[in-house]
């Protein structure tokens, strides 16, 4: 082999080496969706909180935060991503609807079994829109953690909803701006 061919196989390795070693650095991503987005006052809301692109999870936690005004939390529950790996224990966390604050939900694997991969619903939390507004989720106390219970560094996306008045008071807001017009004309002539 020349010179030119070892350094084109040596350049050739340094750049897969540094590749796959991104690779392998790469952080879990935490964050939170709503659907449907925007929501309409008066219906259910379905949150979930999701993980992505995760190695060897054993055991989460979190908090959340949201404008009490406008949602109210209805229920918690366990999402499919956990479980795919083992028996699961799940908490929902503790709801405060007058502060807008769910406090420490977790979900943990159960005996010595390797952590989930990849990525899914950690949990899903229920929500009645009660007014129109906005409303931020921001994730507190995120904790991760792997099979040796070490812990997991993770970027967290927080999230965000707008909820909209229903089609109806819509409607009927504008039947009545209808006839307050139509009134006004005829007390006019």
């Amino acid at each position: 082999m020349t010179s030119g061919q070892n350094l084109k196989r040596a350049v050739g390795a340094a750049l897969l080496a540094a590749l796959l070693s991104t690779q392998a650095l790469a952080v879990p991503t935490v964050s939170v969706v709503a659907v449907p987005n925007p929501a309409v006052v008066g219906t259910p809301l379905a949150v979930d909180v999701l993980i992505a692109g995760v190695a060897d999870l054993f055991g989460y936690q979190f908090s959340l935060a949201f404008n009490p005004a406008v949602l109210q939390v209805t229920s918690t529950s366990e999402g499919a991503f956990l479980p795919t790996a083992g028996a699961t224990l799940f908490d929902g966390g503790t709801v405060n609807n007058a502060l807008g604050t769910l406090t420490l939900a977790f979900g943990t694997l159960t005996g010595p079994v390797p952590g989930a991969n990849g990525g899914g619903v950690l949990s899903r939390i229920n929500f009645s829109v009660a007014q129109a507004g906005s409303s931020s989720f921001t994730f507190s106390d995120v904790i991760l953690l792997d099979s040796s219970l070490g812990t997991i560094t993770a970027q967290v996306n927080n999230g965000m909803l707008t909820a909209v008045p229903e089609p109806a008071s819509v409607a009927l807001f504008a039947l009545g701006l209808a006839g307050l017009a139509a009134w006004r004309q005829r007390k006019a002539a």
